[in-house]
């Protein structure tokens, strides 16, 4: 399943190219696969590297990635350094005070994973409710299992690996965590084809975000429009599915 963020009834509008800059400046980090990290030839790669490269060829525009450090990504667009951030900065009320957004392009839902060998069919707190299931400790994802999952046996980890671990030495049921990772570690070599997505995804904003969308200075509507259509644009064409394939081929959703 490839996921829409995009409503068919609401078109955003065609730019005026004359409002927009000669280039594009994109900043994003190196440290975030699969969405942006440097590649075997030391070059920008990723989800999101893509991503704003396929904008850049939808508006007819130049553009330039530079890779810096998360924390160098605001400052970059507040002093004019860059024009737009494609690095993962989370959507929330607080980062809205001091960047403005596109639309959501990808959201990273809660999953559970479960061994292949097990037939559960549905996530319900019933279904669980005899089930031991792994989580990381002091995460939104463990915060989730206690607040809807409450008759559930909730065994907290160090970190994502003990608890993946711990499913397949079948000390666990279930693991529920970040749908992207998980989905890495079930197409990679280290589950050794053991499990499998469980259930549906869960996208509950109060626990796991608003999802990614590209940021820009504040109040820089005519490039936040732009980019908003581009995206628009890509998924109508289908190029946006094409690069979600490319680099979630077991689909987090």
């Amino acid at each position: 399943m490839v996921p829409s963020f995009w409503d068919p009834k609401r078109r955003p509008e065609r730019p005026d190219v004359t409002r927009l800059p000669t280039q594009i400046r994109f900043v994003a980090t190196e440290d975030y696969p699969p969405f942006s990290f440097r590649g075997e030839d030391g070059r920008p790669t990723g989800f999101n590297v893509d991503v704003a490269r396929a904008i850049c060829t939808e508006l007819a525009i130049r553009c330039t990635l530079e890779i810096v450090p998360f924390e160098a990504l605001v400052e970059a667009l507040e002093s004019g350094k860059a024009d737009a951030a494609i690095g993962g900065i989370a959507v929330t009320p607080a980062s809205r005070e001091q960047i403005d957004f596109t639309d959501r392009y990808f959201r990273s839902p809660a999953r559970f994973v479960g061994s292949r060998g097990d037939a559960l069919a549905e996530v319900t707190p019933d279904a669980l409710a005899s089930k031991k299931v792994g989580v990381v400790a002091g995460t939104a994802h463990e915060a989730y299992l206690r607040d809807f999952f409450g008759e559930i046996a909730i065994r907290p980890y160090p970190d994502a690996e003990a608890a993946r671990v711990a499913l397949q030495k079948n000390e666990v049921d279930l693991v529920f965590g970040d749908g992207v990772q998980l989905a890495l570690w079930l197409n990679g070599t280290g589950s050794g084809n053991c499990c499998r997505f469980v259930g549906g995804p869960f996208t509950e904003s109060l626990y796991f975000g608003e999802g990614m969308g590209i940021a820009v200075k504040r109040g820089n509507d005519a490039l936040r429009q732009s980019l908003n259509y581009a995206l628009a644009q890509l998924w109508e064409e289908g190029a946006y599915t094409d690069l979600y394939l490319r680099w979630f081929p077991i689909s987090v959703y």
